[in-house]
């Protein structure tokens, strides 16, 4: 059996007070001396009070909790962004409650469902396919509070993000800048549906009149610097291997910086690499990386605003607005050579 819970009773049988002023005092109402207030805190504290959430936010419509699903718990930038976003809630007054689709998309139904059986207040998601959304625009339509933190501009849902396609097009334009004809690339978010880096890397090839080749587009079936490691070995092991190579993160870039230290070619002189999310791990790696920035604390602050904005809207939700942030290149040692 659980430890039994402190009613406002157990306090007012404490004081000797009503239940009636136990519970104005709980709420500091101006109603009760001060005096009296403090004697009844001070017998709540000693009684381990905690107030009922549950039968408040019956009266009140409102848990103060918000969902918040991410696909990978595993990578930086979304544990980053996951902290911003506790910070940022709890200075509102709620509370997160997290939840990990580990990419599986039966797997982030069922943690939807279990948000709002919770009775959430709204949810922030980062969504496995950012084009398979019938299910969250279901919640979206029936008035239902929901931020997504990858957008697609035609979703019908709410979202703020980095401009993926924009900062793929930065990274491989600067590679292009630089003198390098033969660009490889890194990237999984194809067989998920997730297009944009693999659009931007092919906009930017095409400009410059390059062809895309297929053989130097590797999917490493993650996310990890162990892939990232794997998948640069394939690179390689091209007859006509790139000059240059663009990941669609930076623990990928960082598992191809490694294969390069340990196979022989010289980073940026042989090969540069450029990565994407600009993670801690990225300016202190053996050699800089070059990497388009994730702002942080730009997405953290427009998607909780947006998300209150939509808490509080009630019953009738505003239409949907997509925030796209363009985002910035941050050049380092990876790729700071010129051929």
């Amino acid at each position: 059996m659980g430890k039994a819970i402190t009613r406002l009773k157990d306090i007012a049988d404490r004081t000797g007070f009503s239940v009636n002023t136990v519970s104005l005092a709980l709420r500091d109402s101006p109603r009760i001396p001060q005096e009296t207030r403090q004697l009844i805190r001070e017998a709540a504290q000693a009684l381990n009070y905690l107030p009922n959430q549950i039968a408040k936010s019956l009266v009140s419509r409102e848990t103060k909790t918000i969902g918040l699903v991410l696909t990978d718990i595993t990578n930086p930038a979304l544990t980053h962004t996951a902290q911003a976003i506790e910070l940022a809630l709890a200075e509102r007054g709620y509370a997160t409650l997290f939840a990990t689709s580990n990419n599986d998309p039966e797997e982030e139904i069922r943690v939807l469902e279990v948000f709002r059986s919770r009775q959430v207040d709204g949810m922030l998601i980062y969504p496995r396919s950012h084009r398979k959304l019938d299910h969250i625009r279901r919640l979206r339509n029936a008035n239902y509070p929901v931020v997504l933190l990858v957008g697609d501009p035609d979703a019908g849902i709410d979202a703020v993000c980095m401009d993926e396609r924009r900062g793929a097009y930065k990274a491989t334009r600067h590679l292009i800048d630089i003198g390098h004809g033969r660009i490889g690339i890194i990237d999984g978010g194809s067989r998920l549906g997730n297009l944009e880096k693999r659009e931007g890397y092919q906009q930017a090839l095409k400009e410059a009149g390059i062809p895309y080749d297929a053989s130097i587009a590797v999917d490493p079936h993650g996310h990890s610097v162990a892939r990232g490691y794997r998948s640069m070995d394939s690179l390689m092991t091209v007859r006509d291997r790139p000059t240059a190579v663009f990941a669609a993160n930076d623990s990928l870039a960082i598992g191809a910086l490694r294969w390069c230290q340990k196979h022989g070619p010289a980073v940026p002189r042989d090969v540069a690499i450029v990565g994407f999310d600009n993670i801690e791990f990225a300016e202190f790696a053996a050699t800089p990386l070059t990497s388009v920035n994730y702002a942080v604390d730009m997405v953290t602050e427009l998607a909780v605003e947006r998300l209150m904005s939509l808490i509080a809207a009630g019953d009738t939700l505003p239409e949907p607005r997509v925030t796209m942030i363009d985002p910035d290149l941050v050049v380092r040692e990876s790729s700071a050579a010129s051929r």
